[in-house]
């Protein structure tokens, strides 16, 4: 069994939970909507900004300090992956960006009658992209659908809609709305026998388990470091004979091959840095031992250990609300198929008006659709969306007794 983390060390690693609003201590419940950073990253992003400013391939000593970062934190994302070759890894301006230029060179393979499968689990960044690739190529989309009691993708109706024409299969490894950790080796295995690509949206997945993407068997996979405790900034993973396939939209000067040819334009040097120094303090979490992604290995076994210990804290206290509706797993045996990010809806008082209460009492928490747009919209959801409440390995137990304690307030 992992060590513990020393949660009460790692939070004196970020300025931001030292806050305070209305004189209550800031107690953040919305890392699903983008996390806090340790002062290690702001460092970092400030180090290049302030002594290593400059462009890539000159002999000036910033250029080649640049280079040397750029090159360091290349390897860090590999790590972070799993990737099998450093080619098969990239960064971008965010995770929407990156989905987007990739969905418009693998629409140019396909032709009409071809299939791409989506799911209505998803955040529309995993969806839109797709959607309107195959309206230019002619394709065809089918949504898979959920199942309603508790969230999870109706794995049967996506295996059943997988066939000889089906190209490409797009999921989310976790739902960022309710939680749901998708079985995504399954799903590769499924979409693989068909002959189909995957794409695999982890954004959500990056700050609570380990990915790696060799054991999963993806084709595509995309992350977002501000989500795990870094800077804005999309990371790629590509299989190599497709990243080396593919027609990439890049000017002419531009790198001919992997990853550079994926890579438009100047890159955010300080937020490629900064990422390399978020998945740093994540491998520090695993102890001092071993490299890098043994380090990460260590680490996600502590935080997902710790955030199970709050995760059924907080569900347990959820499950007693009476006017209240939780969406999503519920059941604290089953807490290995999901995150702790829990979405809820009242039976008198709008999300907003639950997270402008909430507010008041230095509760931070979110409300609204969270770009899981067919989702809330299958369920009736909209406008408004979800009260949406999300742990992270800093949150403690206290906090969440803290939000229980105000959630009891309204149910009544």
């Amino acid at each position: 069994m992992a060590i513990p983390l020393d949660v009460a060390s790692l939070r004196s690693r970020f300025p931001a939970l030292a806050r305070r609003f209305n004189d209550h201590p800031a107690a953040y419940f919305d890392g699903a909507a983008g996390s806090q950073v340790p002062q290690s990253v702001i460092d970092a992003i400030s180090d290049v900004l302030a002594n290593h400013n400059a462009n890539r391939g000159s002999a000036i000593p910033t250029s080649r300090e640049a280079d040397e970062r750029i090159e360091e934190a290349h390897r860090a994302f590999v790590d972070f992956l799993g990737a099998a070759d450093p080619a098969e890894v990239y960064t971008g301006q965010n995770m929407t960006s990156l989905t987007f230029a990739m969905s418009r060179a693998l629409s140019r393979t396909w032709k009409p009658g071809d299939e791409i499968i989506v799911t209505r689990l998803d955040h529309d960044a995993n969806v839109t992209p797709w959607t309107l690739a195959a309206r230019d190529a002619g394709a065809v989309v089918h949504t898979i659908d959920f199942h309603a009691d508790d969230c999870t993708l109706d794995l049967a109706a996506l295996a059943s809609r997988l066939n000889s024409r089906t190209r490409l299969v797009a999921v989310g490894y976790a739902s960022n709305a309710v939680g749901t950790i998708n079985p995504i080796a399954e799903i590769c295995r499924l979409a693989r026998s068909a002959g189909a690509l995957t794409f695999i949206d982890a954004v959500h997945f990056a700050p609570h388990g380990r990915i790696n993407v060799s054991e999963l068997g993806c084709d595509f996979l995309v992350c977002s470091p501000y989500k795990f405790f870094g800077p804005h900034l999309g990371v790629m993973y590509g299989r190599l004979e497709h990243l080396e396939r593919l027609e990439a939209y890049r000017l002419r000067p531009a790198p001919a091959r992997p990853p550079g040819k994926w890579m438009t334009g100047t890159q955010s040097h300080e937020s490629i840095w900064g990422g390399a120094a978020a998945v740093d303090y994540l491998a520090s979490l695993g102890g001092d031992a071993g490299f890098r992604g043994q380090r990460l290995d260590v680490a996600y076994e502590r935080i997902r250990a710790h955030e199970r210990t709050i995760g059924e804290r907080l569900l347990s206290g959820l499950r007693d609300l009476k006017t209240f509706r939780l969406w999503g797993i519920a059941d604290s045996s089953r807490w290995d198929e999901r995150v702790p990010t829990f979405s809820l809806t009242h039976a008198k008082f709008t999300p907003q008006q639950l997270c402008d209460q909430l507010l008041e009492r230095g509760l931070f928490t979110w409300a609204g659709n969270h770009y899981a747009l067919s989702f809330c919209e299958c369920c009736d959801l909209e406008p408004g969306g979800t009260l949406r409440l999300s742990l992270l390995h800093y949150n403690t137990q206290a906090e969440v007794d803290r939000l229980l304690e105000a959630l009891r307030s309204f149910d009544r």
